[in-house]
């Protein structure tokens, strides 16, 4: 099984990479095109070397920005707070890390959850802190490219989270969650639409969770079977229909073992009774 496989969902109608590979060629090809370029007011020096910021700009222009993510982290979580489940929502300042402090009746400490955008960079996968007040700290990837298969960007993730796993800050991850506006829509399927519930004005399916392992430096496997329990997880499911003693069944975990001087990612992805999908690298 492939590392897309370290998810249950797909995209739908991907390009295959040759189809890709075309398409950058006709691209690069376009500077050979003088007289094309010619009626659109440019010289073959002019889009030489203005493509690579043009590039950048067409890229920020079809990705979700900024505001469009924490649009959908607060509809979620002001959902979950409808639901009674979470008693209080706080949400980042200005200029601060995108943290959100829940009050989970229950906890006798508050959850973290600090939103990022795709897994794959060093900016979603390492670049973090987790609060010194939360019990229970996790990442939520809101990953709108469709250039790879949910899996893959999971599993991406998953190998950068290591480096933080092993290093010696205190903090640490209990999770991670990967979701946004493109799930259980028609270019991202989702099989666990049966749970899906009206936020805003989309159906939206409960999200991918990941359980993290605890950190011991004495061993050299770590939550590698899927063992290792953790509160929110379940709280967060229930929002979408899923009871706390069927909330096991839509959790999914992620475990490392050292083998010599190299590491082994095993991640276990669940949605229902019988269903998983698993990928070890």
């Amino acid at each position: 099984m492939g590392a897309e496989d370290a998810a249950p969902c797909r995209h739908a109608g991907v390009p295959p990479e040759e189809v890709i590979e075309r398409i950058a060629a006709l691209i690069k090809g376009l500077e050979a095109e003088e007289g094309l370029l010619s009626r659109h007011g440019l010289s073959a020096e002019e889009f030489r070397e203005g493509l690579p910021m043009a590039i950048q700009k067409v890229r920020g222009s079809m990705s979700a920005g900024n505001s469009q993510r924490r649009q959908f982290m607060l509809s979620v979580l002001a959902h979950l707070k409808s639901t009674g489940l979470v008693s209080a929502v706080g949400e980042p300042r200005y200029g601060e890390d995108t943290v959100y402090r829940l009050v989970v009746p229950g906890l006798s400490k508050d959850v973290a959850v600090i939103q990022k955008g795709c897994p794959d960079g060093a900016h979603s996968s390492s670049r973090w802190a987790a609060p010194d007040w939360a019990g229970e700290t996790y990442l939520w990837w809101l990953c709108d490219a469709m250039a790879a298969h949910p899996g893959e960007h999971v599993q991406r993730g998953v190998n950068r989270l290591f480096k933080r796993f092993q290093d010696s800050n205190p903090d640490e991850l209990a999770g991670v969650i990967f979701h946004n506006d493109l799930c259980g829509g028609p270019r991202r399927v989702c099989p666990k639409m049966d749970h899906a519930v009206k936020i805003g004005d989309q159906m939206v399916p409960p999200p991918c969770v990941y359980v993290m392992p605890q950190r011991d430096s004495l061993k050299e496997e770590w939550n590698w079977n899927g063992d290792q329990q953790r509160r929110f997880p379940a709280v967060l499911l229930q929002s979408f229909g899923i009871g706390e003693n069927q909330a096991a069944l839509y959790t999914g975990s992620i475990g490392y073992r050292l083998s010599g001087n190299r590491y082994k990612a095993n991640v276990i992805s669940r949605y229902g009774l019988g269903r998983t999908t698993s990928h070890r690298s």
